[in-house]
């Protein structure tokens, strides 16, 4: 028998404050075997079971590993409680603020953004970030879009890499050790009326409320995203300050702006047949970074597969930005 139950609180919202910060609260409660004191601190190990889980033989341990960096994206943290024989208690908090009803968009058809137009200047990316995991993901986004990009962990080392890679754009985390983004925005800024360059600085920060959006802003950054926020409005951020040009993925899966080779959706024998084509090490590889739930050596392993292999490229780029660790494991050993 299974029980669930989930909570909610939020304080009380008024419309001349749409800022004013909500804590939003889940729990997940379930009734069974419960765990061990000394197995919770595996539970968020990548491919970590417990023994109730191995003699199950459901799953593979990938799920709380995944579900914990998605919180913590959002700037919370899942706990756990449990007794033997008993069950167990998972839960987490975040930070949200609720918007006004004017404010809210009709949702649309997005188009999906695969790549650049060609011949266009190329755009420098710097994104500065403490949370490592934070920087990859962003850096595993930029990249595939077609963007050079490179990662500082605080704001000293933004201001380093700024003055000898001069980006065209910075996204700064506000937060960070060391050397907040917030110092290290005035310190670029005043840099930049001496060197007579420009360079825009979009703040991204998880609680951006009305008075910190208004010190944000003071301290010369052009622009704030809140944490977490979707590829789309990044993107669009990106067209809007540096006016780059993007290639979309179509409905019917042909592209605007150009065409590529391959567009054609593979059967799993068409994906079979490519990938017996690689060799055995890099599927190796391939399958020790799936089992390790690396989605970032995925995607540089993909590098290696020839371009006109685009399908196949695109195929499991697709499975790793989605964390289908188990299904790139199936294909690289079914061969």
């Amino acid at each position: 028998m299974w029980r669930t139950s989930r909570k909610l609180s939020a304080q009380t919202f008024t419309p001349e404050h749409p800022y004013t910060p909500h804590s939003l609260f889940f729990e997940v409660i379930d009734t069974g075997s419960g765990i061990a004191p000394s197995e919770i601190d595996v539970l968020f190990e990548a491919f970590g079971q417990t023994e109730t889980g191995r003699q199950s033989q459901q799953g593979t341990g990938l799920g709380l590993a995944i579900s914990r960096k998605y919180v913590q994206l959002m700037g919370g943290n899942i706990t756990v409680e449990s007794t033997l024989g008993v069950g167990s208690k998972f839960s987490f908090n975040i930070q949200i603020y609720l918007a006004i009803a004017s404010q809210i968009q009709t949702t649309s058809i997005k188009r999906q953004i695969i790549g650049l137009v060609p011949l266009q200047p190329q755009y420098r990316i710097l994104v500065v970030d403490d949370a490592r995991d934070s920087r990859l993901l962003l850096v595993k986004l930029l990249t595939s879009i077609g963007f050079p990009t490179r990662e500082a962990a605080n704001g000293a080392e933004a201001i380093a890499v700024w003055h000898e890679w001069r980006p065209q754009l910075i996204l700064m985390d506000m937060r960070m050790p060391v050397m907040d983004g917030y110092e290290a925005t005035r310190e670029i800024k005043a840099r930049e009326i001496k060197e007579l360059v420009t360079t825009i600085i979009i703040a991204l920060t998880a609680n951006a409320f009305e008075e910190q959006r208004q010190e944000i802003l003071e301290a010369g950054c052009d622009d704030l995203i809140n944490k977490p926020f979707k590829d789309e409005l990044l993107l669009q951020k990106l067209n809007q300050y540096l006016g780059v040009e993007y290639i979309y993925l179509e409905e019917d899966g042909l592209q605007t702006q150009s065409r590529p080779k391959n567009t054609e959706i593979l059967t799993n024998n068409d994906l079979l047949n490519i990938l017996s084509q690689m060799p055995s090490d890099w599927s190796a590889q391939v399958y020790q970074a799936a089992a390790a739930g690396s989605d970032v050596l995925i995607l540089e392993l993909l590098k290696q597969i020839p371009p006109e292999n685009t399908a196949l490229i695109n195929h499991l780029r697709d499975l790793a930005n989605n964390f289908q660790f188990e299904r790139i494991m199936e294909l690289v050993v079914s061969y």
